[in-house]
């Protein structure tokens, strides 16, 4: 900006060569020193394991994921789903995040554009002139405007606007990331609840035909058909049957708390009815995983990552190269008491200026190297984050996979044990056996009731991990469900 004196004379300079020199500057074209980004090689498969082929992946997080957690047929999970991105803070601070991001990328373009700025003056200046005794005092009036422009010959500019843009991408993915983590999140502890609610009905159920056998055998006992070691088997059992409702109770409690953080609700007001109505399980079409995978959004995030890291590379390559800025500036200026707006009043200044390093101590050689290493670190995490991605997705598909031939074995093993549990009764009431082999009976049959419904959970938390470790949902239209 000018600077103000009360003895400042009008700049004059060759406004011939300033002029072919601003030209000059303007026309060049600007050289980026930031180096073609060499995206890391990650050794993949033809094929998962687990499933069909898949192709190679390209960033396609913007992609729509729609509302993959519809197709479990729960309203309650729709609702939590609302409330979690209306109130989450979790959320709310990772949108925060984003846009600082944003607003910084807009600070960052600011650099394209010449810099203009105005300043005034109204000043009475004490002053002495060298030789002089007497002071002077005068009033000192003025305004003046200046533009600054930088010229990007070197990509200077260009590039750090490059890695802001990139950054800010990169921040946008991890607001996606923060947004699927929670979502899948909720999904796996409602899913997780909604099983518990099905143990504790089972709880009950059993409680009450633990009660039955237990008077049962005291009238049994009382008859003198059965001796004492049989009621208290009977109430052994009945007791542990409480205990463990009520450990299963806790845990319900504690999964609500949980889902109440997840919403944005208070957990002292927070409170999901018991629901026994079955889940639909999601049945994923074979050929997904290879749309899905790209669409992840932290794959997405690192790649930008790796991004801004080049474009950083260019930024300090820059540093080697002079900087050179197009300046103008204006105004009028006087100490006299009559009109400031006059032809002797008016100053102006024109021209470009040139900053070149000529030794730092080798600090734009650290700083380079510095943004090598940031590079290098970011394609690592890249890789990293690749690798990781497929070993969940393999993960996802072995559990759902396998789980599906364990549910058709564990509900056969239900089937025997049921039927073990009538016989080992009713021989129990005819005297034909001891209560043992009705307790034996009782204790496998729950066990094995336990261990289905344990499953169930656990095959519908798996389709919820796999959903997330492919990215999110898919269209609707596209993808069945079945209900069990």
């Amino acid at each position: 900006m000018a600077t103000w004196c009360a003895s400042r004379r009008p700049m004059r300079k060759n406004s011939r060569n300033t002029t072919a020199l601003a030209a000059l500057l303007t026309t060049l074209c600007a050289c980026t020193q930031a180096p073609v980004l060499d995206q890391p090689r990650v050794a993949l498969a033809d094929t998962y394991r687990e499933q069909a082929p898949w192709m190679a992946a390209r960033p396609a997080d913007a992609l729509p994921r729609n509302a993959w957690w519809t197709l479990y047929g729960d309203a309650g999970l729709d609702e939590m789903q609302a409330q979690l991105i209306k109130n989450s803070p979790d959320l709310e601070a990772a949108l925060a995040h984003y846009r600082q991001a944003s607003a910084f990328t807009d600070q960052l373009r600011a650099g394209l554009y010449p810099t203009v700025g105005a300043s005034a003056v109204a000043e009475r200046v004490r002053q002495r002139a060298i030789g002089s005794t007497p002071a002077t005092e005068v009033n000192l009036r003025g305004f003046a405007a200046e533009a600054d422009y930088e010229v990007d010959l070197w990509g200077r500019v260009s590039n750090t606007l490059a890695a802001g843009r990139a950054s800010e991408q990169a921040a946008q993915a991890e607001l996606e990331s923060a947004r699927q983590s929670l979502q899948t999140d909720l999904a796996d502890k409602y899913i997780a609840l909604r099983g518990l609610d099905q143990g504790i009905a089972l709880f009950r159920a059993t409680i009450e035909a633990y009660a039955r056998a237990l008077a049962l055998t005291q009238t049994r006992h009382d008859g003198g058909l059965s001796s004492g070691l049989d009621v208290s088997r009977a109430q052994t059992q009945l007791e542990t049957a409480r205990s463990q409702l009520a450990q299963q109770i806790a845990q319900r409690a504690l999964l609500e708390h949980a889902i109440a953080a997840l919403t944005g609700a208070s957990p002292s007001q927070f409170n999901l009815p018991p629901r026994l109505d079955p889940l639909r399980l999601p049945s994923i079409p074979a050929g997904l995983p290879s749309e899905l995978l790209q669409r992840r959004p932290d794959i997405a995030s690192a790649q930008r990552r790796m991004e801004a890291a080049n474009a950083a590379i260019g930024v300090a390559r820059a540093a080697y190269f002079p900087a050179v800025t197009l300046s103008a500036g204006g105004g009028y200026q006087s100490t006299a008491a009559g009109a400031l707006i006059a032809t002797p009043n008016l100053f102006w200044a024109i021209g470009p200026t040139l900053v070149a390093p000529l030794f730092d101590g080798g600090r734009r050689d650290a700083q380079i190297a510095q943004a090598r290493a940031a590079l290098d670190e970011s394609g690592a995490r890249y890789k990293s984050v690749v690798l990781g991605a497929f070993v969940q997705v393999e993960d996802n598909l072995a559990l759902l996979n396998n789980f599906r031939d364990a549910v058709q074995a564990q509900g056969a093993a239900l089937a025997a044990a049921r039927k073990t549990l009538s016989i080992a009764s009713s021989r129990y009431r005819d005297g034909a056996a001891s209560y043992l082999d009705v307790v034996v009976a009782q204790t496998m049959a729950l066990q094995v009731e336990r261990d289905a419904l344990d499953l169930d959970t656990r095959q519908r938390r798996a389709s919820v991990q796999l959903i997330r470790a492919l990215g999110g949902g898919w269209d609707a239209a596209n993808a069945t469900a079945r209900a069990r």
